[in-house]
């Protein structure tokens, strides 16, 4: 009763606070009204919108367009990366497979900067713009070092003509290029998806649903850029015109960019809501300070009256029984009833909600990583696996990379086979009209990802047994690959079309776009684990006489055993997985409808 009494003071002077800063609220409870399109900002549900027009689907296909062009410029450099290492600055399988690794990580792991300086300060837009700017300098710098420093003599770098020692200095500049490019598109992809999803009105039934197709699209829009690169630029670059590769995706991505910012005037922007960082910190020092309190009922815990939220421009959350020591930071004892609210010691429900969030992905999150470490091996030891395998189609080369186009075609196919037929039977035998729920879909992906392990292991189970002696390739022909890209791409409409719901789902209004790039920090920490799984094996296998199992010439080596030791991992990641999806619980914003009726002695002010 004590408490309760401590929480109505609390909340009464919580009130005056804001009276006493001169300012007057206004409480807009809105509903969907064609008429709001001419305003040039409103508050839904609690989030504050400015409005250039009205967003949709006819801008959003310009983002969509973006995303293509990007992705297009980005694997036109990384899908023959790990040849172009190889080949022209002549490192071993093993140190190029890891570079490539520790570079694509790179890339996603910089998704976190642009989420945070999107979430907190520059807004999404503001964000898209500077990171391809970045993106784009990065690609124009990487296309003069390869022409000037890298590429001589002309036409080296095809697996026939070698190239000549690179200097110092052209090593360097290459690998400041390579990791501007890593840093403008590794920020720019959570910012762009979130800022996508923005342009569909959740108070509009028309584009409720939108949004949830949007993110199939986007994936379906990366993939449809990178067909071009794993086709076309693919092989130009194997045959020795790297400089004419790097060019053409330094102009995709300037076309790119040009395109973004036509749409600048139509756009729907949603306003950052601030750093998270404190917010959170203030969640864990208040409970820590409490340490011995015990925490207050539901009713009793502290939080601001009416619609608005201690977050600026975000949706209160409702409380939820997870993590309940948490609730020491929002439970009010005698020292918070002070003049002055000290922040570090009283937390609102919301904002302690918000950390709850957090924590409760996290484990989600972490089990993601190993199917990551399944996607990265497109990018290195399939197409060296690929490179020593019959690529000849009569008297045409097929680049190892090329092959990469099947992964694609198998993404662009199975996420039409979901959604027009996946998901309205799954719609019917569930009940969910979304078919399958997100967690579902990322588990089936992870089943999925561990088939194409065990299928790359059988390929080169097979390979190794149509070596020719004295030859550096095997007899068997590269479409052995076929069935394990296949899988590959199957897998990544479940997981990462799930992954990228998911998160931007499940995290709070104020923290959207890092709720986006967990899926690329996902893949991130999944190529640096790729990364330091190759170095132990490495070491563990390659002693004395033994090769190993990655060896440089991987004839006399068992990359198949490295499968199937991915496909373990992953069958373990699962059973775990299982665990983590059953004891997550979904964040539950409050609603419209939740605030009706609510602080009717206040309902004069609202307009």
């Amino acid at each position: 009763m004590e408490q309760h009494n401590f929480n109505i003071e609390a909340q009464q002077k919580a009130r005056e606070d804001n009276a006493g800063n001169g300012e007057v609220r206004f409480h807009v409870k809105e509903s969907y009204d064609i008429n709001k399109e001419n305003t040039s900002s409103f508050k839904h549900e609690g989030i504050l919108i400015k409005k250039a027009s009205i967003g949709g689907w006819k801008w959003t296909s310009l983002l969509l367009v973006n995303q293509g062009l990007a992705t297009l410029a980005f694997f036109g450099v990384g899908v023959n990366l790990v040849l172009f290492l190889t080949r022209v600055l002549e490192q071993g399988n093993a140190s190029a497979a890891n570079n490539v690794s520790k570079w694509t990580g790179t890339v996603y792991l910089c998704s976190l900067i642009g989420a945070f300086l999107s979430d907190s300060y520059w807004g999404r837009y503001l964000t898209c713009t500077i990171f391809q700017l970045i993106f784009v300098l990065g690609l124009m710098l990487l296309s003069v070092t390869s022409g000037v420093f890298l590429i001589t003599p002309d036409g080296c770098g095809d697996g026939k003509l070698p190239c000549t020692p690179a200097s110092p200095i052209g090593i360097a500049i290459f690998y400041l290029s390579i990791y501007l490019i890593a840093f403008g598109y590794g920020g720019h992809q959570p910012t762009i998806a979130t800022f996508g999803a923005d342009q569909f009105d959740e108070a509009n039934p028309r584009e409720k649903n939108s949004k949830a197709t949007f993110f199939c699209y986007f994936y379906f829009a990366l993939n449809v850029g990178s067909l071009f690169s794993n086709t076309i630029l693919v092989y130009y670059e194997d045959s020795g015109k790297w400089t004419l590769g790097f060019l053409v995706s330094t102009g995709s991505a300037i076309v790119a960019l040009l395109l973004f910012l036509m749409g600048t005037k139509k756009y729907r922007y949603v306003k950052p809501c601030g750093n998270p960082l404190p917010r959170i910190a203030q969640v864990f020092v208040a409970t820590t300070r409490k340490w011995d309190v015990v925490p207050a009922k539901e009713g009793d815990l502290y939080e601001l009256e009416g619609s608005e939220s201690a977050i600026k421009g975000t949706r209160k959350i409702l409380h939820s029984n997870e993590f309940i020591f948490l609730d020491k930071a929002a439970t009010i004892i005698e020292s918070d009833l002070s003049s002055q609210k000290n922040p570090w010691s009283l937390c609102t429900v919301s904002q302690v909600e918000e950390a709850k969030c957090v924590l409760r992905m996290i484990p989600v999150w972490l089990c993601t990583i190993i199917y990551s470490v399944v996607f990265t091996q497109m990018a290195s030891l399939f197409v060296e696996q690929g490179d020593v395998m019959n690529s000849m189609i009569g008297r045409f080369h097929l680049p190892a990379a090329s092959m990469s186009a099947f992964d694609i075609c198998s993404v662009l196919i199975c996420t039409g086979i979901y959604r027009q037929i996946l998901v309205p039977l799954a719609g019917r035998l569930s009940g969910n009209l979304k078919g399958l729920t997100e967690l579902q879909r990322m588990g089936i992906g992870l089943v999925i990802g561990m088939l194409a392990m065990l299928a790359a292991g059988a390929t080169e189970i097979a390979r190794l047994r149509h070596v020719v002696p004295g030859e550096k390739s095997s007899s068997l022909s590269i479409f052995w690959q076929v069935p394990q890209y296949i899988l590959v791409g199957a897998s990544e409409v479940f997981m990462y079309v799930g992954q990228l719901e998911f998160f931007n789902e499940q995290a709070p209004d104020g923290i959207k776009s890092f709720g986006s790039s967990l899926c690329m920090a996902s893949i991130s920490l999944g190529n640096y684990v790729s990364s330091m799984l190759v170095n132990m094996v490495t070491r563990i296998t390659a002693r004395g006489d033994n090769p190993g199992w990655i060896p440089e010439d991987l004839n006399t080596g068992h990359m198949d055993r490295f499968y199937f030791l991915i496909a373990a991992l992953t069958a373990f990641d699962f059973v775990i997985y299982l665990f983590c999806a059953k004891w997550y619980k979904s964040i539950n914003l409050e609603s419209e409808e939740d605030n009706k009726g609510v602080d009717k002695g206040h309902q004069e002010e609202d307009v």
